[in-house]
């Protein structure tokens, strides 16, 4: 029979690591199926400077690492693959990676969120040399440069008021002339001068060799090209939670599907079944927020793998 473990963490993110250090500190002997994808979004982040212990900033797949080791030091086990199918109908729970079944009593999903990218290959190319899909992250590193963000939402609109705190310019560029955002946002970028709106325009190339020098843009009306030059290039068309394998078993927003948990906690709506993360978080998105809160799954599966074995004790010594 397949050996029931304590905490199964699905992911490998800040989130996931987090909840194995707790995990593997906790002697809950953690199995991280931590996804060949790994690290998360951290892997495609040149500098981080606003994580607290770094205080020289660090680049995100060295954070990652880091992380990773910590949790490795004190007994977490990592499997380098991806779940294809999880069971969360009864406890144990049963955890699939192809044809291999995993089991445990407990589950902390932690499988993030995945930026929304145009596809363009230029703009994969650049992914940190300019190229970036969060202004709280990196818009620091365009202080007196000129940035491009592209989105027609709550979230571009946010971004570019952001961005020109530091940037001496920012254009915002949008494929038609109405905006998703609300129109206070719209209101407030309109008032700030270091905005220029840049309509009915999409992305044809982010152009640069070691770093973004310019982006070629088509009018959605005439067809015509055009080039703008710029330093950062800002993605703002959202995010999209890695839930497709839960969603069948876990409540979720109905509209993005990122996953819901109760109140403060990070319990799901199925006992014993925990999400931290960018996974149930669409409003930070941080990798400090993310740590924090697999730091609390890990805590919440703690008591909740306790309050298991105090029942047990209880029923023995009864019967």
């Amino acid at each position: 029979m397949t050996d029931v473990r304590n905490v199964i963490i699905i992911g490998g993110g800040p989130a996931g690591y987090t909840a194995a250090l707790y995990s593997a500190r906790a002697n809950l002997r953690p199995l991280v199926i931590e996804g060949f994808n790994w690290g998360g979004q951290l892997m495609i982040t040149s500098d981080v400077e606003n994580y607290p212990g770094y205080a020289d900033g660090v680049m995100g797949p060295t954070m990652m690492q880091d992380f990773r080791r910590q949790a490795e030091r004190f007994g977490a086990e990592f499997l380098t693959d991806d779940v294809t199918r999880v069971d969360f109908s009864e406890r144990p729970f049963k955890v699939y990676v192809g044809k291999d079944e995993f089991v445990a009593d407990s589950v902390i999903v932690a499988t993030g969120a995945s930026a929304r990218q145009i596809g363009l290959e230029s703009e994969l190319r650049l992914q940190g040399r300019g190229v970036s899909y969060c202004a709280t992250c990196d818009a620091s590193f365009f202080r007196d440069k000129v940035v491009m963000v592209v989105g027609g939402g709550d979230s571009a609109l946010e971004e570019a008021t952001f961005i020109s705190r530091f940037a001496s310019k920012v254009y915002l560029v949008h494929r038609r002339e109405e905006f998703r955002a609300s129109p206070i946002m719209v209101d407030r970028a309109r008032a700030d001068e270091k905005i220029e709106f840049v309509l009915n325009k999409t992305i044809d190339e982010v152009i640069g060799d070691a770093k973004v020098t310019a982006v070629r843009l088509q009018d959605t009306q005439t067809g015509e090209f055009s080039e703008i030059e710029t330093d950062g290039f800002f993605v703002a068309i959202g995010h999209d939670p890695n839930t497709a394998l839960f969603v069948e078993q876990l409540d979720h927003e109905e509209d993005s599907g990122y996953l819901v948990t109760r109140g403060k906690s990070t319990e799901t709506n199925v006992p014993g079944v925990f999400a931290a993360g960018d996974v149930q978080d669409h409003t930070y998105r941080q990798a400090v927020t993310a740590a924090g809160s697999g730091c609390a799954a890990a805590l919440d599966a703690e008591r909740y793998l306790s309050d298991l074995r105090h029942a047990a004790l209880t029923a023995t010594s009864s019967g």
